[in-house]
């Protein structure tokens, strides 16, 4: 993956990052998820990877708990890895709205109603807001001296 470059970050984006940031690493979770996809050639053929860095990805895959490892050469989402989808349909919505130029190629439906799925911004109390009223607030795991290290209003980083 990336190895450790974001030590000095203070994040939980920058710690998710650390396992799944690499540039083909949501692709392979997408085939997995999407695509039922679990045996190493499969993945290989399906996205064009070299074999030796799609070893590296599953390899890490495994160690982070994002996949296991079923007989000698399929792997299986954990729950961990599962739980990626949302993040890969917000992503998905984001690059069908800002990154293309054609209609959306795919589109995800509820598989009890086939309802649009959609990812979207929800507060526990008011239900589904828009992205633009979402504010940060620093959180119990914020160490104090990191905040004394950086510029800006503290409630915004």
């Amino acid at each position: 993956m990336l190895g450790r470059m974001y030590d000095s970050q203070v994040c939980s984006i920058a710690r998710s990052l650390e396992q799944i940031g690499e540039r083909w690493s949501l692709l392979i979770v997408r085939d997995a998820l999407f695509a039922g996809v679990t045996r190493f050639g499969d993945f290989q053929h399906n996205l064009g990877i070299a074999t030796n860095v799609l070893a590296s990805r599953l390899d890490s895959f495994v160690a982070a708990g994002v996949m296991e490892r079923r007989g000698s050469a399929d792997y299986v989402l954990t729950e961990k890895g599962r739980r990626l989808a949302i993040a890969l349909i917000a992503l998905t919505e984001w690059g069908d709205e800002f990154a293309s130029e054609i209609e959306p190629p795919i589109l995800y439906r509820h598989t009890a109603c086939g309802g649009a799925v959609h990812a979207v911004s929800a507060c526990e109390t008011c239900g589904i807001i828009p992205s633009g009223q979402v504010e940060p607030q620093i959180g119990p795991g914020m160490p104090p001296e990191f905040l004394s290290t950086r510029r800006g209003s503290p409630e915004r980083r």
